[in-house]
């Protein structure tokens, strides 16, 4: 996506000694409280951290071996076109990103393409996705790309290739995995800081391998593969771009084509762009920009004869923050300016073709003029794209952009499938199984990080979820005032008199967010002892575009009461289920399943606890007679996170909107029983009740919404 330029510079440091040392020192520091955590969470919710079901046994059966070379088979650039085995070739693509649709579904999302007239697929690897620790990598489930891309060949689809290993794409950290920021000295993402370089050789040295076999002139479907990401809108390390060069050459060999993607701006290009290394340059512009100045401007940067003309992202739709209207464009115009490309014989690239779910906690967000104006993106990466988040094609946008291609496509585009089936299960009733506050209660204290000062969720060894950071204070007469001058993203905080008759049970006190970072005034509060202070810190997902991307989680700053600096924190991690990681706790299995049973079974009886501002789990059951795609639908609940079946389907705040019901594919439901659990962490529907529905609904917004 187009959206500035580099961090400080930082000394030479070893690997191993930085990033690995300090993050098994925190593991160390952390593992008990994390496992003690998890074993609570998981008898109050379910199997909520059981193993995921196995998505690597529901990614598509293909062959494992390796391509043979085919005689002849050569995808090359010469005379300002594209040549497929000797024939000039036109590129009309999409961006459909394999991390954002269940691996069930790749071949339906696949297919729907190829009726939009698409003959090439272009996809991001991110590489947070498949090394979510240091040296742990995951290439099954939903991170399967090997197979993902020879599903692409197996229905005669080109593949462009974007490895990063930055890639923006609205996800956390531009595809970044964020134990980069616990590395100390910090390192210096996108540049030739040697450190960050060695870390890179290592996952390309894993990753490029694996695709090799499927280079197109070996037998595979990948015509091209991209160095790093609109570069030229970040930074200008030269240096930085030719390391990544000479590595993919080392991998994939010198036939293979490398491309750049920039905006279609001098600027950006002569940043972005790679020469002397026979580097192809692509572009990307605003959709409806008039694409024959630019296409003249990008022959500037390529070799004479090696600009064919094309614009790898050509925008469909646009992105959609919390508390935005959901974004759109027009089907006609859209078509229009995609027919102003083809009608000149260029390339182009639909993003998206189909957009996807930022399922688990993977979301990215944006900045503005500085990194308080903080923007997170929403779970459903809808995009308004031609092909919807659940595979709808009946849609203005679909038949308008198949129409333009078809007018410019030699070969009959197949039929158009039907719109996926929905179905909507009805209400679901749900039981408070339990306080944050009481996990808290029952803790190992020796496994609890203890710290002078706060410190950020990375430096814990957690990447995702939240951190709870407890202090303590005297009592005053006229209340105390707090203030957090750095805080990411969003943190509630509570007090409590440990000396109270009720055991000293927390009281929400207020909010403080990063966007709209205010003090708080702590009420007067009659304690005999210290009062405990609890800041519990969201991560809503790093900053993914722009020269504020080293961005760290957690409380970053000293914490100020009444103007001192607060001291003697401890910091407990609250990690939940990611997309791509298995939390194993089976030891506890069968104590969960006793306990949960016990708690469902009063699932009829009314709810009538009093409703208050407490982090809680929420658990409930539904049955499905057929297992067709939902939404479950969050009126009148605050803001958390959800589980279908152990599965993380993402984040709602339907409170600040606009998205009100999360994304459900059928493939997560099972016929029969299904399990639904919630983390609320403000004030839950007052009936306790969620919906199933057989829709999307973009249209929640409030008006004192703080991100408004």
């Amino acid at each position: 996506m187009q959206r500035l330029s580099g961090r400080r510079a930082s000394s030479l440091r070893t690997e191993a000694s930085s990033w690995s040392g300090l993050l098994t020192m925190a593991r160390k520091r952390s593992s008990r409280t994390t496992f003690f955590l998890l074993s609570l969470l998981f008898l109050a919710a379910f199997t909520l951290f059981a193993p995921l079901p196995s998505l690597s046994s529901l990614s598509p059966p293909l062959p494992t071996s390796s391509p043979i070379r085919v005689i002849g088979q050569k995808f090359e650039i010469k005379n300002d076109k594209f040549w497929k085995d000797g024939q000039p070739f036109q590129i009309i693509g999409g961006d459909l990103h394999y991390f954002r649709v269940h691996p069930e579904y790749w071949e339906d999302r696949l297919l729907r393409a190829k009726a939009l007239g698409l003959n090439t697929i272009q996809t991001y690897v991110p590489w947070n996705l498949h090394e979510p620790r240091p040296g742990k990598l995951v290439f099954e489930g939903i991170a399967d790309i090997v197979a993902f891309l020879k599903l692409c060949q197996k229905l005669d689809f080109l593949v462009m290739l974007r490895p990063g290993p930055y890639i923006c794409g609205e996800w956390d950290l531009g595809g970044f995995p964020a134990w980069l920021l616990a590395v100390n000295p910090p390192l210096r993402l996108r540049s030739s800081d040697p450190a960050f370089l060695r870390l890179v050789d290592r996952w390309w040295g894993n990753l490029l391998p694996q695709i090799a076999p499927l280079l197109y002139d070996k037998g595979g479907p990948i015509i091209m593969v991209q160095i790093e990401n609109e570069y030229g809108s970040y930074g200008d390390d030269k240096a930085y771009l030719h390391h990544l060069v000479a590595v993919a050459r080392r991998h994939l060999g010198n036939d293979l084509i490398l491309y750049t993607t920039d905006g279609g701006s001098r600027e950006t290009l002569a940043k972005g762009t790679i020469r002397g290394d026979a580097v192809f340059s692509a572009v990307d512009f605003s959709t409806g920009d008039d694409p024959r100045p630019i296409f003249q401007l990008q022959k500037e940067y390529n070799a004479p004869g090696k600009s064919p003309p094309l614009c790898a992202e050509f925008y469909t739709g646009w992105l959609t923050h919390w508390g935005e209207n959901i974004a759109s464009t027009g089907a006609d115009f859209t078509a229009a300016a995609l027919d102003k490309i083809l009608s000149l014989k260029g390339s182009a690239v639909l993003y998206m073709a189909h957009g996807g779910t930022n399922f688990g906690f993977y979301n990215g967000a944006n900045t503005g003029a500085d990194e308080l104006d903080y923007k997170p993106d929403l779970t459903s990466y809808d995009y308004d794209a031609p092909i919807r988040e659940s595979g709808d094609v009946d849609n203005a946008k679909f038949k308008a952009l198949r129409g333009v291609v078809k007018r410019h496509s030699a070969a009959s585009l197949p039929s158009v499938p039907s719109n996926t089936e929905k179905r909507g299960y009805g209400p679901i009733q749900l039981q408070k199984t339990e306080s944050l506050f009481d996990l808290i209660d029952k803790i190992d204290p020796i496994g609890v990080v203890e710290s002078e000062n706060p410190t950020s969720m990375e430096s814990v060894g957690q990447m995702f979820g939240f951190l709870l950071y407890t202090s303590g204070y005297a009592a005053k007469d006229q209340g105390s005032n707090l203030f957090i001058p750095n805080v990411h993203d969003r943190a509630q905080v509570f007090i409590s008199c440990p000396s109270e008759d009720n055991g000293g049970r927390p009281t929400y006190v207020g909010t403080i967010e990063r966007w709209s970072n205010q003090n708080l005034s702590l009420p007067d509060t009659k304690c005999a002892s210290k009062i405990n202070l609890f800041v519990l810190v969201e991560n809503m997902g790093r900053v993914n575009y722009g020269s504020h991307l080293f961005d760290q989680k957690g409380i970053l700053s000293p914490v100020y009461l009444d103007g001192n600096v607060l001291k003697s924190w401890k910091i407990v991690a609250i990690p939940f289920q990611n997309l791509n990681e298995v939390l194993d706790i089976k030891p506890i299995k069968e104590i969960a399943h006793s306990r949960i049973n016990k708690t469902l079974a009063l699932t009829n009886i009314k709810n009538t606890e009093e409703v208050s501002i407490e982090p809680a789990l929420y658990a409930g059951r539904f049955v499905v007679d057929e297992t067709k795609d939902t939404f479950i639908s969050f009126s009148g609940w605050g803001k958390g996170i959800a589980f279908v079946n152990e599965f993380n389907i993402g984040r709602f705040w339907p409170s600040t909107g606009p998205q009100c019901n999360l994304y459900v594919p059928a493939p997560v439901l099972r016929h029969g029983e299904n399990n639904l659990v919630i983390f609320e962490l403000e004030s839950p529907n007052s009936e306790l009740v969620v919906h199933s529905v057989d829709h999307p609904d973009f249209t929640c917004r409030s008006s004192s919404s703080s991100l408004l």
